[in-house]
């Protein structure tokens, strides 16, 4: 079951425009949702929670139409930013009281049990957690109403790499235990690689490519080139780059890996870096 479908999104600003984006998110699995900064992951983001109103296309949510159901989707979906910022000196227990009065579908015991599980106080302010004790504070009251999809906005910003992977593991635990469904927009790609089932790739508002996170990667092979080798007219090679020494590139699937080149093994990273670069031989001529 598709629990979040998105056809044909558009919004337009000075300069910038999202590009009929479209993508589909299942049940009970986690989409990571990347691109460059700019590329127009927040302002998708801000249009799926009508804090920013689209200029053409449609959203879904559970099967309805999110402008005549907006009320009853928030009910179910859960927002988690990279910090809670809002009220820094009041206490967490204040905070939840507020929050709490918007949810017909609080569970008190749920809230408890999560606060336990994290390990927080509410006898603390915002601004005396960590950033990552603040994404967990974000998590808990999200789960405490329930809400089978969570939207993540770059939740692991800023994170230590062992608050990381603690983050990276809860949200595992709670697609493959309770059944809740994440999009988790990054720009870590390494963390994907250790939790998402699937990617949607944004590009200067446009979407080429959303789909399985194996099949993404399985499309390129990483390329080494040693100086004075470059792939000029190879067919296959794609995002060229400078290294230290020589020049690195993707080869998509389907072609013969030039004579010249090294092969070494890929990455979601790796790939992103190659196909946001620069030709550096085509740069060089305008130094």
């Amino acid at each position: 079951m598709e629990l979040l479908t998105v056809k044909d999104l558009q919004k337009s600003y000075p300069g910038f425009a999202l590009k009929k984006v479209s993508f589909s998110l299942e049940e009970g699995k986690i989409m990571g949702f990347i691109g460059r900064n700019g590329a127009g992951k927040t302002t998708t983001l801000s249009c799926l929670l009508n804090l920013v109103h689209p200029d053409g296309g449609k959203i879904s949510f559970f099967g309805l139409p999110f402008t005549e159901n907006e009320w009853e989707i928030k009910q179910q979906i859960g927002f988690v930013s990279g910090g809670v910022d809002y009220y820094p000196r009041k206490k967490l227990h204040t905070i939840t009281q507020v929050t709490r009065r918007f949810y017909r579908d609080w569970d008190d015991e749920a809230y408890r049990r999560y606060l336990s599980l994290f390990r927080l106080s509410e006898e603390k302010t915002p601004m005396e957690l960590s950033a990552g004790m603040k994404v967990k504070y974000s998590l808990a009251l999200a789960l405490s109403h329930k809400a089978r999809l969570l939207l993540l906005d770059e939740p692991t910003s800023g994170l230590d790499p062992v608050s990381r992977e603690e983050l990276l593991d809860i949200f595992l635990a709670l697609t493959r235990e309770k059944g809740v469904t994440i999009l988790f927009s990054t720009h870590i790609t390494s963390d994907l690689e250790k939790c998402a089932d699937s990617i949607t790739y944004i590009r200067e508002g446009e979407i080429p490519y959303s789909g399985p996170l194996k099949a993404f990667l399985a499309n390129y092979r990483l390329l080494r080139f040693p100086e004075g080798k470059t792939p000029d007219a190879a067919p296959g090679v794609t995002g060229l780059k400078r290294e230290k020494e020589g020049y690195s590139a993707l080869l998509e699937a389907g072609f013969p890996v030039p004579a010249e080149a090294e092969e070494f093994p890929v990455s979601l990273d790796a790939i992103m870096v190659h196909l946001e670069a620069n030709d550096p031989l085509e740069q060089e001529g305008s130094l």
